[in-house]
Order: C-alpha cells, then sequence, then structure tokens
C-alpha cells in the first residue's frame, strides 16, 4: 500500500497587527524579493521590507502629520501583501497593485480586516474602519507611490510596478475604469497644494540670505542655493533636468534669452528667460570665474559640486534643499505650524510646482504658463490656479456664527 501523499505546507498565518509588532516569516521578509534591486546601488541600512518602509517613514519624522499618513499606507499594503498575497511587499508586481486599488474601496473578509478605531496597542486594531472614500484611495495610492520611489531611489527595488498603473491614468475614462477610477482622475480634478505660498518663500531666501560666507566653501554653497532657488522659482524645472543639461543649454535668440530643455520622454521644449532670471544667471556664472552669459560650447554644469566641479546630483539638490527648507520653516512664526510642516515635508519636486503656480499668480497668460511648464494637457495647467478657490473661500468669511452672549462683529 501506497503512502498517502504529504499535504501541501500551509502558508504561515500572520496576525494583523501595526507594523511595529507585525511577525514576518523569513521567507517574506522582502530579503530575497523578485523586485529587489542590486545590493550594490543600496543607499539605506535595509535588508528587508519592514526596515526600508521605517527607512522611508525616517524622511518625515519631524512632521508628525505625514508620518502618521504614510505609516498608516505603508503598514496596510505590507499587511496586504503578506496576509493576501502571500508574498513580500518588494515582489509585488503591476498586476497585484491594480489588486491593492480594488482592495482599498472594499476590503475583504471586513473581519479581519476592518474595525473600530481603538489604540494600535489593542488586539482589536484593525488597519481599516471601513472601504475607503475615492479621496482617502487619492491619499493611500499619492502616499505608496512616494514610498516606491523612495525604494527605487534608494537602490532597494529595481522598479516602481505602481508607476505602471499610474501612467495610464489619462487613457481610463470613468466609466471603464471601476476601482481605478480614483487614480484615472488625479490629474483632473486634483488642485495643486505642494507648493510654497508667499510668506513660505520669503522664509526660504531669508534662510538663504541667512547662510554663513565667511569661508569660501560658505560663498560657493550660498551663491549656488540662491541661483537653485531663482531658477526653481522662475524656470520651474524639474531636478533631474538641472543634473543633466549644462550652461549652453541657454541660448540667445535674436536679442532673447531662452532655456531649452530636454524633459521627459526625450521631450525638448524652450522656456523664455525673464530679466531677473538672466540676472541670477549672470551673478552666479561671475562667482564661478565664468564669462557673463554662456557660449553654444560651455559645458559647464548648471549647478556645480563645491568640491570638484561636477555636476550636482538630484538627489544631492534635493538635499541642500530639504536642509534650506528645514531651516525656513524655523522663520516662521509659531501661528503658522502648518506652514512649517509643509515646509519641513517639501522637495525639490515642489520648487517646481511654486514656480508654475507663481507664474499663474503673476498674471501670465495661462496658455504661456501651460508652454512653461511643459504640459501637453492644459487641464494639468488648471489645477494650478487657486484663484476661484480662494475667491470663493473669502465669501464664506461673510457668514457668522452668532453665539449667546457675544457681540455682533
Amino acid at each position: 500500500m501506497n503512502p498517502p501523499n504529504p499535504s501541501p505546507a500551509q502558508p504561515p498565518v500572520i496576525p494583523v497587527r501595526p507594523l511595529d509588532e507585525v511577525l514576518i516569516p523569513a521567507g517574506l521578509d522582502g530579503s530575497l524579493g523578485e523586485n529587489r534591486a542590486d545590493p550594490a546601488r543600496l543607499q539605506i541600512s535595509a535588508r528587508t521590507d519592514a526596515e526600508a518602509i521605517r527607512c522611508f517613514l525616517t524622511e518625515y519624522d519631524r512632521s508628525p502629520g505625514t508620518y502618521r499618513i504614510y505609516q498608516r499606507e505603508c503598514e496596510r499594503l505590507l499587511l496586504w501583501s503578506l496576509i493576501d498575497c502571500g508574498k513580500p511587499l518588494s515582489s509585488l508586481n503591476r498586476q497585484d497593485f491594480e489588486g491593492y486599488l480594488n482592495f482599498l474601496a472594499d476590503p475583504q473578509p471586513a473581519s479581519l480586516w476592518c474595525g473600530a478605531k481603538v489604540e494600535r496597542v489593542s488586539e482589536r486594531w484593525r488597519p481599516f474602519v471601513g472601504p475607503l472614500s475615492e479621496s482617502a484611495v487619492l491619499t493611500a495610492m499619492a502616499a505608496i507611490n512616494s514610498l516606491m520611489r523612495y525604494l527605487v531611489d534608494a537602490g532597494y527595488l529595481m522598479g516602481n510596478p505602481l508607476g505602471l498603473i499610474r501612467q495610464r491614468r489619462r487613457k481610463m475614462s470613468a466609466e471603464a475604469a471601476g476601482p481605478l477610477r480614483a487614480v484615472a482622475s488625479t490629474d483632473e480634478v486634483e488642485k495643486i497644494e505642494r507648493f510654497l505660498d508667499e510668506q513660505m518663500w520669503q522664509a526660504v531666501t531669508s534662510a538663504i540670505e541667512a547662510m554663513p560666507r565667511d569661508a569660501e566653501r560658505g560663498k560657493d554653497e550660498y551663491e549656488r542655493a540662491r541661483f537653485l532657488a531663482a531658477t526653481l522659482y522662475m524656470l520651474a524645472p524639474r531636478a533631474g533636468e538641472l543634473e543633466s543639461h549644462r550652461m549652453n543649454s541657454f541660448r540667445e535668440e535674436r536679442g532673447r534669452w531662452w532655456w531649452h530643455v530636454v524633459g521627459k520622454g526625450g521631450k525638448k521644449a524652450k522656456v523664455p528667460v525673464a530679466d531677473d532670471m538672466l540676472q541670477a544667471l549672470i551673478r552666479y556664472r561671475k562667482h564661478l570665474g565664468l564669462s557673463a552669459v554662456p557660449r553654444r560650447d560651455d559645458t559647464t554644469p548648471i549647478l556645480v559640486s563645491v568640491k570638484d566641479g561636477s555636476p550636482i546630483t538630484a538627489r544631492r539638490l534635493n538635499q541642500v534643499l530639504k536642509k534650506i527648507f528645514h531651516a525656513a520653516a524655523e522663520l516662521l512664526p509659531p501661528d503658522a505650524e502648518h506652514k512649517k510642516e509643509k515646509l519641513r515635508a517639501a522637495s525639490a519636486h515642489w520648487g517646481r510646482h511654486t514656480g508654475i503656480t507663481a507664474k499663474l499668480d503673476s498674471g501670465i497668460d495661462e496658455r504661456f504658463v501651460q508652454k512653461d511648464a511643459r504640459h501637453t494637457d492644459a487641464r494639468t495647467t488648471q489645477r494650478y490656479i487657486h484663484e476661484e478657490e480662494e475667491r470663493w473661500h473669502d465669501e464664506s468669511q461673510k457668514q457668522r456664527l452668532p453665539w449667546a452672549g457675544s457681540k455682533p462683529g
């Protein structure tokens, strides 16, 4: 008599617990995830997915509100990956993320995933109260995309599978998208809020002016920071474009200066260089010991490393700006705590958003701002227009709350 076939091994049971308490079996910890990058590229001290998530969250430890949102969304994704998919986060692919979008709209089984709000230490804690609204799904996916991009930039993951879904969002109609409708409509409906308003920008320029300049390196860092801020505000570039382009991308044509840029997807464009920007360029070049304006054969980096004259990388650029933004946050008044948090969370890409918003606020025609920003779709540019909403909000102030014992104001 033949012995019975051995039953297949059952997947490990993983309790639904917060990130700091979840017990992850060795085979699911992500150390051998299918999407892991070459270890030689690793820029963070993380061997497992949970450790990588903690590195990401540490970037926001000075912004409690942002930290809580990112922590919540990271642990939701990690738990779903382990329990529903039976794979580490670093093995998730594009199809998995599409499944996760559906899951967010209706976390099932509800008895496992959903429950009333309780303290995180409670055994009754659950990651969800119930299905997420469309806006909550948008928030979740934005947070997760930030995580995935960070892990790619940090050399932990080879690629961002979520980005493949986001790239096709404009091609999807609301009727066909179903549960993906939230992601499909992000560009069309959400206003851009990741920009610095006038008060925050003044704090940034004040922080730059406060930089020490009593030594040569200090002068170099000050002049570079000044030029970097001017470039972000006046030209609204992407960080990678400042790394890849050279001084000869600034060109004079018929007495007017333009910045010639190759952007996303190799798309060529040119952006007008206003007089204030040209003066900022001349000042920085003179500090570097260069001619006032560049010639066509000038291959000097747009932003120069103070160490060896090499091009400053997008990663280093972001580090420089982070330091400035944190210093600027300390210059804001005590009653502007929400703005301080925004500044501490800001990155180089906020500079691009700030530049585009400033162009619109200054009264430049929307058609030309679309060209400056290199937006293919005018609706993308319109996301930066806040004037109507501000007027709407101002009108709401006409309504007052009557209360016993208070004088009408």
